[in-house]
């Protein structure tokens, strides 16, 4: 089966986000040729020599066209955020939007697919399910995920030498990420958090320098196995209140005592989840959100990508306070944007 090598071009869908951004920059560094197939304008420079096309995963002719030349394709093109997007949106990106890439490496003969999922596949279940558990996803962000897997999966079978490589990340972060982790120092940068429950939970995330790193070595190596699905976490996982005590410690303060009891802070939220439906916004402050800090424990096991030898070279620890400094230098003054897509009537 094909493996990545210095020289190949990959066509990476979704290179302007903040993955995609990163993982590009692996790649050059690497010598890998690069084209940008995105949605939007990537949000920050690309390496030198990263042609972007501005086209939609939805639309094959233009996917064909940017496919000119590629000898694989990774797609991190996703309709992901919990807000603002109908059921249709998410199956016409994730779900079309995987049988166009299908299509496309047929006609072009690549037969090396990358492809990023994710772990809310597995929904909710418990015991830090590993790629044997039984998937359950309970949203259309993790139903869709899914089906798109068993789109590419179908396209592996369908023909010799094909490779295809899955990840499913647990949650990501690192600079140039406005998403949870962000939310999260920023509330502390400016007084605005308070501590609820004891925070003993676990947490799995990933930074995403390793993330891509991994991504890197498993693609650059011959497969290790015929499914290649692997999920990505880095561990050991934090507890919740080490991942809080991090950013107030970088921060040069001292996390409170103190707690506020979860019901108490649930209740409290409750209005705050009546007005995000009410204006179809994503809001900072929600009943969801403090229980999965404070209580719910997602831990998911990443065993399978450890066995093919791979180490993260920087800890969750490390990339926290990384994280943290950048926000300080940088993120703080940044107005994150919002990239959602919409319905598509075509060309």
């Amino acid at each position: 089966m094909a493996q990545l090598v210095r020289g190949d071009h990959v066509l990476v869908l979704g290179a302007s986000g903040f993955i995609g951004g990163h993982l590009v920059e692996l790649l050059v560094a690497q010598g890998v040729t690069v084209t940008n197939f995105d949605l939007f304008a990537p949000s920050r420079p690309l390496p030198e020599g990263v042609e972007t096309i501005v086209g939609d995963v939805r639309d094959v002719d233009a996917l064909r066209d940017a496919a000119q030349g590629a000898t694989a394709i990774i797609n991190l093109a996703a309709a992901h955020h919990d807000f603002g997007i109908p059921t249709d949106v998410f199956e016409a990106v994730n779900v079309d939007g995987a049988r166009n890439v299908c299509q496309v490496a047929d006609e072009a003969g690549i037969t090396n697919l990358c492809f990023y999922s994710s772990v809310a596949v597995y929904g909710s279940a418990g015991d830090a399910p590993d790629e044997t558990s039984v998937p359950e996803p309970e949203n259309d962000y993790g139903r869709t995920k899914l089906a798109a897997e068993t789109v590419y999966a179908r396209w592996r079978d369908a023909g010799p030498g094909r490779r295809m490589l899955v990840i499913r990340p647990a949650v990501v972060f690192g600079p140039h990420h406005f998403a949870n982790v962000y939310r999260l120092v920023r509330q502390i940068d400016r007084r605005r958090f308070w501590p609820v429950g004891a925070g003993t939970n676990r947490k799995s995330m990933c930074a995403v320098e390793n993330l891509v790193a991994a991504t890197y070595a498993l693609w650059s190596a011959p497969a290790a196995r015929e499914d290649e699905v692997y999920n990505y976490a880095d561990k050991p996982d934090l507890r919740s209140h080490e991942v809080v005590e991090t950013i107030y410690r970088t921060l040069g303060r001292r996390a409170p005592r103190p707690h506020v009891p979860e019901g108490l802070a649930v209740a409290l939220a409750k209005p705050f989840d009546v007005l995000g439906r009410l204006l179809g916004r994503d809001l900072p402050i929600t009943s969801a959100r403090i229980r999965k800090l404070s209580s719910a424990e997602t831990m998911f096991t990443a065993d399978r990508v450890r066995e093919t030898g791979f180490v993260a070279e920087v800890s969750l620890t490390e990339a926290l306070e990384r994280m943290v400094r950048w926000y300080k230098a940088e993120g703080e003054q940044l107005e994150p944007a919002v990239h959602i897509p919409g319905r598509w009537d075509g060309p």
